[in-house]
């Protein structure tokens, strides 16, 4: 692979003209593309096979009228016992007759026919019934939605509309410029150069928009969540920006041994490169990886992002180098450019004289340092990530609702007045679907249904039945005591089912937004093991390929795990116990978003993977070639600790701009990923790793014989390149 790639970089090089065309066509067609195709994202989060989402399939067969999207609008009078006078009774049904009349509603209900008034006489709620789903409600319909009650709060009653109806996709404004900002910062520090910087961003935001735009483009075809794309933006930018930055740094490196430029870039190409495709490739499997878990929703965000960063692999080794091709020398730092390319390192060259290999620097002194208190160093590496993990057990995982969005929202305004009229189950209730074969079977089962519910620990209410026009389907609403993300919300939902399990004549089925996010949840949470246990092994198989040995892979294993355990006990820490809560701007903790965990471990396998590959595939050609295993693990930390620093630091940035968002589900995933990468980065690969590799010395490098010749040989490290170029010496310029 690395001769491969040598010969793709030489030529992107000559043929850099063409090269940078075609990728710039490439752009303004998916761009053209994305214009006219793009489709509308989803805020659902569906989940075929479960007993809420077959509620959901049936409701819309059998009673379409009741499938559609709902909201509440919540409203407050200006002192207790308004309502009941005549004066507040009119000032409820003219705001019952305008929300009836609104785009895209079937109907509104008044809350004195149903009861939805406040002990107190001072809240109510109305019931508003949409004909599509939430994602199809068009923003016209949903503008005119949250602009009903104005003659109302003019009076000075207090309106407040929400409902699943107000699910929108999340806004991306100039907070994550922020993170691409530092990014930049980061790399002008690590070149020295203006050239060098702007053309590894450049480079990364041409993969970014190629991979967005393809993306949007193929969402008139495919069903995206609305965080999807916002996930592949995320990791798209973090990933292509490192991926540009492996292989400058290489270059660099070339240049400054005296290689010309096309020689440069294609050894860089050849070496660097090998490393960013293999790691690409991990992030890629383990996030189509996710469909294994058999959750169409989550299966889209995994191949959304893992298509953008298979663009920023193929940006990196192919559009990367031709860009180097018109930068020239001017990659380097100023006082550098004139000293390349006709001296060997050492050899004067004029008044200049090209650096020789400085062992000084702070990736070499960690190393020493590392290396001499190994022991000491392990025991507090382990103990302090021990110490972040302890929260990972009280992890819950839930699908937000409205009670953790923004304050001052809509969505959240109406449940926070939900809540303080009613109590919090109302802000979460579920729907009991009754269908029988007949209308006379349903009309039988209702009743029975009802008392069951009624009889079961923790219901607050259940509402009178809806009929469908046929009389067949039944469905009743249910107000627990306690909110939709509450352990006794899940508790009851699994006890309502218990006790309607038995109920004969009719199927009974339990649903609604808060049961759909108990089925989501656990059916992740059940998968999560499976997916940690696949990861893992993925990674132990990948790394012997790569590095011919056993322990090495056991131990780069082990480390990511510590990685997802510390990450978790922190996000856990901060976003569900709510320690240290205001520093990520987070106005209500909450569970975490149940897929969060999984995705968590999909990306930081191929990021972690990352960092390994490029630190030890040094310590290991270094050995190959006659260094002792200390000097080896020295040799690979001094040579990469510069660059992973800064990739890391370019990650978290980038990662970290999205903490500033204000949708939770995005900043908890913007957080998560930018600790886990500093964790990773800073205590595992560049602290734990040289310290036991040094602890095991030769034998980090054993590999049985039968293993090794069952084994194909990726050449990660580029020992046939080396091979291919003993043959020919270059030409200096």
């Amino acid at each position: 692979m690395a001769t491969l790639l040598y010969r793709l970089g030489r030529g992107a090089l000559r043929r850099r003209r063409l090269v940078v065309a075609l990728w710039l066509v490439v752009l303004v067609v998916a761009g053209l593309a994305a214009a006219t195709l793009r489709g509308p994202t989803a805020s659902n989060f569906t989940m075929p096979g479960t007993e809420s989402q077959r509620a959901l399939d049936l409701l819309a067969d059998q009673f379409p009228s009741a499938s559609g999207a709902t909201g509440t609008i919540a409203v407050k009078a200006p002192a207790d016992g308004q309502l009941a006078t005549p004066e507040g009774q009119a000032v409820v049904q003219e705001l019952v007759q305008e929300a009836s009349t609104l785009p895209g509603v079937v109907g509104a209900v008044n809350p004195f026919q149903v009861g939805a008034v406040s002990p107190n006489g001072r809240y109510a709620l109305v019931q508003v019934q949409f004909a599509t789903g939430g994602d199809e409600v068009t923003d016209e319909q949903r503008t005119a939605y949250e602009e009903v009650g104005t003659a109302a709060e003019a009076k000075g009653w207090q309106v407040a509309p929400g409902g699943e109806v107000l699910g929108g996709e999340p806004e991306i404004g100039s907070t994550e410029a922020l993170g691409v900002l530092v990014a930049a910062i980061v790399l002008i520090i690590t070149f020295g150069s203006l050239v060098a910087a702007g053309m590894t961003m450049l480079n990364a935001l041409i993969g970014v928009g190629v991979g967005m735009a393809g993306l949007f483009a193929l969402s008139g075809v495919i069903e995206l969540t609305s965080t999807a794309p916002i996930l592949a933006l995320m990791l798209g930018l973090a990933v292509g920006i490192d991926y540009s930055l492996f292989i400058t740094s290489r270059h660099r490196q070339n240049l400054l041994e005296g290689l010309p430029p096309e020689e440069a870039v294609g050894r860089a190409v050849g070496t660097a490169g090998s490393a960013v495709v293999f790691a690409g490739a991990t992030v890629v499997i383990a996030l189509a990886g996710l469909a294994v878990v058999n959750i169409p929703f989550l299966t889209v965000m995994g191949l959304a992002a893992a298509g953008t960063v298979t663009i920023a692999v193929l940006v990196a080794i192919t559009l990367q180098p031709a860009l180097l091709g018109f930068a020239g020398n001017r990659v380097l730092p100023r006082r550098l450019r004139s000293t390349v390319g006709s001296a060997a390192p050492g050899e004067p060259v004029g008044e200049e004289t090209l650096p020789v290999e400085d062992r000084s620097g702070f990736g070499f002194r960690w190393a020493r340092f590392v290396i001499r208190f190994r022991v000491p160093v392990i025991l507090v590496s382990l103990l302090g990530l021990g110490l972040l993990a302890l929260p990972t057990p009280d992890m819950r995982l839930a699908l937000p609702d409205a009670s953790t969005a923004t304050v001052g929202s809509p969505a959240r305004v109406a449940s926070d007045l939900t809540t303080e009229g009613f109590g919090p189950g109302f802000t979460g209730r579920l729907a009991v679907v009754v269908a029988g074969d007949d209308a006379q079977a349903t009309a039988a089962a209702v009743p029975q249904v009802t008392a069951m519910i009624q009889r079961t620990e923790n219901v607050l209410a259940v509402a009178p039945p809806q009929l469908s026009p046929d009389g067949r389907t039944a469905l009743l609403g249910v107000v627990p005591k306690t909110g939709p993300t509450d352990e006794a919300t899940e508790t009851l939902v699994h006890d309502v089912r218990d006790a309607v399990g038995g109920v004969k004549g009719a199927e009974v089925l339990l649903t609604g937004a808060t049961a759909i996010g108990i089925d989501v949840s656990e059916k992740l949470s059940d998968a999560l093991p499976i997916y940690l246990l696949l990861v893992v092994g993925l990674s132990v198989l990948l790394l012997m390929l790569v590095f011919r040995s056993l322990l090495v892979p056991l131990k780069a294993a082990l480390g990511f795990l510590l990685t997802v355990a510390a990450t978790f006990g922190i996000t856990v820490a901060i976003f569900q116990q709510g320690h240290l809560a205001d520093l990520v701007g987070l106005d209500s903790p909450a569970p975490l978003v149940s897929f969060l965990p999984i995705l968590l471990i999909g990306i930081l396998f191929g990021l972690a993977m990352d960092y390994e590959v490029f630190l030890v595939s040094r310590m290991r050609e270094d050995f190959v070639h006659g260094d002792t295993a200390r000097e080896a693990t020295i040799s690979g930390m001094g040579h990469g600790a510069r660059v992973v620093t800064a990739a890391a630091l370019i990650m978290m940035s980038v990662f970290g701009g999205f903490v500033f968002l204000d949708d939770p589900i995005i900043k908890s995933m913007g957080f998560a990923l930018a600790i886990g990468v500093a964790i990773d980065a800073f205590v595992v690969r560049m602290t734990i790793v040289p310290a036991v590799m040094s602890l095991l010395g030769d034998r980090a490098w054993w590999l049985p014989r039968w293993l090794d010749r069952a084994l194909p040989n990726v050449d990660i490290e580029g020992e046939g390149l080396r091979e291919h170029l003993e043959v020919r010496t270059p030409t200096r310029v």
